[in-house]
């Protein structure tokens, strides 16, 4: 699967529904499939060439980088609901959660110096890192690790310097494994996770078409 483009064109090989979904709506996983999305969307591969009209071309370039990227995910929306006939809405469901608490040993969290300017979040292979940014953002990079939402409950309201790394479930035992997730969080941060029901907003299907050829 391989997903591109130049800003007026939107190219995708290979990708299903699902994957196009992933990118077009607020979705914390690949892993967190929606309610109603059948199984074909989840497996039938799709190649996309799409073109943005010049007019829309030329109003993007004038945009900021977060407006491009909204702007990006309306295109895809309507790409959805025009040749897949897609219709989603959002509703609230409880479901299994977890709250991020600060742990009995207390917070070990280094503070972002406030003259400094943030650098950002990032997160991916084992590992996170929050440069500047509040406990949320952690919490939103564990919501996209788990497949669960994370809520913070820490009560800690400044910005941080965070690296988090651990090894997965999958190689620990081996010679060179690190701490689980949840061990690496009490360790190196300490936090941690307690499972717990609320409310989520979840993303629901209505109705998806497997498209005629053009």
């Amino acid at each position: 699967m391989s997903i591109g483009g130049n800003g007026s064109r939107f190219t995708a090989r290979c990708i299903t529904v699902w994957g196009l979904l992933y990118n077009a709506y607020a979705v914390r996983s690949l892993h967190d499939e929606p309610p109603g999305l059948p199984g074909w969307a989840d497996s039938a591969p799709f190649d996309i060439d799409a073109k943005a009209d010049d007019d829309t071309a030329a109003a993007r370039e004038k945009l900021s980088d977060k407006q491009r990227g909204e702007l990006s995910k309306q295109m895809l929306q309507a790409l959805l609901a025009d040749r897949f006939k897609l219709r989603v809405h959002y509703e609230i469901r409880i479901q299994s959660i977890y709250q991020l608490v600060i742990a009995k040993s207390g917070p070990r969290l280094k503070q972002w110096p406030t003259e400094r300017k943030p650098l950002g979040t990032s997160w991916g292979g084992n590992q996170i890192a929050v440069k500047g940014g509040g406990i949320d953002q952690l919490a939103m990079c564990l919501s996209d690790e788990l497949s669960r939402k994370v809520v913070d409950k820490t009560g800690l309201i400044a910005n941080y310097d965070i690296d988090l790394k651990w090894t997965p479930d999958d190689q620990q035992g081996t010679p060179d494994a690190g701490p689980t997730l949840y061990t690496a969080l009490e360790e190196q941060l300490g936090l941690k996770l307690v499972p717990a029901k609320g409310p989520v907003d979840t993303l629901v299907v209505d109705h998806v078409e497997k498209p005629s050829e053009n």
